[in-house]
């Protein structure tokens, strides 16, 4: 392990809350035992593309007696910039949960433009779906996570139909590789998406464009047509993952808009889903107050969705 990754690897370690904590407990008591009920697999490769191979970091309790639930996050960043080293903190309230966690890498616009980022989520889902059993992880227990670009991932992994274009360039399990051009079904279970984008067109033209979305589409022609291909509004239908949407009200990166119309949709649709109003706030940045109410709101969008097992 490099020197600018083992730093992040220990202190994630460190940091991780016990399944089960009370409000009570001081944190210093559950970092003192906390290294012996988690391990940390970093770095597995899970696809390449466009000469990379493309990385995810691994959480897993060691209490597996059974399959567990998994969290699947995915950085910000507008596609064009972030890592995922510098975001683990944000699997802290999944791990506390006792769940396990994917922390994923992409490609961002420097090293391939849309749809790549897109694709790269697709390959990961497909990875975790193939290595579940593996892990002793609960492949009906999947959450897709993620802020700003990461919850547009998030998303749009989550919501693209079975058959998509986007997922061919993703390995297959050798008893499909060889024999048959079927690309296996990938599902989650539900979405916590924290002010993603919902219709990309919206911020590539107009008066909401972004430059972020700009480089991440850069020259290509048909980039208006696959704007709407990668929007998740466009793949909103009945029996879609259960979504919860956090967005604050005042967000000048992402417009709440785009929140509130993916609300509608998704109501339209009879799709599960709660939108959650951060009243004041812009592109994250939430107080501690306001956090702990997403969370609480979180975990119980979960329990009713029959995510989170009392």
């Amino acid at each position: 392990m490099t020197g600018k990754h083992s730093t992040w690897f220990i202190f994630i370690l460190l940091a991780i809350a016990r399944p089960g904590v009370t409000q009570e407990e001081h944190p210093a008591v559950w970092m003192d035992y906390v290294a012996p009920t988690y391990t940390i697999l970093p770095n597995l490769t899970y696809a390449t593309a466009s000469n990379m191979e493309l990385k995810l970091d691994l959480y897993l309790p060691l209490e597996r007696s059974k399959p567990v639930p998994v969290v699947v996050y995915f950085h910000g960043g507008g596609w064009v910039e972030g890592m995922k080293e510098r975001n683990t903190l944000y699997l802290l309230p999944w791990l506390s949960m006792g769940w396990a966690a994917v922390n994923v890498e992409y490609r961002l616009a420097r090293h391939a433009p849309a749809p790549a980022a897109v694709e790269d989520g697709r390959c990961a889902l497909r990875w975790l779906a193939l290595h579940a059993g593996e892990y002793s992880l609960d492949p009906n227990r999947i959450v897709l996570t993620g802020h700003s670009a990461g919850g547009h991932l998030a998303l749009i992994t989550a919501l693209l139909p079975e058959g998509s274009p986007f997922d061919r360039q993703c390995p297959s399990a050798e008893s499909h590789r060889w024999v048959d051009g079927v690309e296996p079904p990938v599902k989650a279970a539900a979405v916590i998406n924290w002010y993603g984008i919902s219709d990309v067109n919206d911020v590539l033209e107009g008066i909401n464009a972004k430059h972020y979305t700009i480089e991440w589409f850069g020259s290509l022609p048909n980039r208006e047509e696959l704007a709407r291909q990668l929007s998740p509004l466009t793949h909103v239908a009945a029996g879609a993952p259960a979504v919860l949407t956090i967005h604050g009200d005042a967000d000048k990166v992402v417009p709440y808009t785009q929140a509130q119309r993916l609300h509608a949709a998704l109501d339209k649709a009879g799709v599960p889903n709660r939108l959650v109003t951060v009243s004041g706030g812009g592109h994250g940045g939430f107080n501690r107050q306001d956090l702990l109410g997403c969370y609480a709101a979180i975990r119980l969008f979960l329990r009713k969705n029959g995510i989170v097992q009392e």
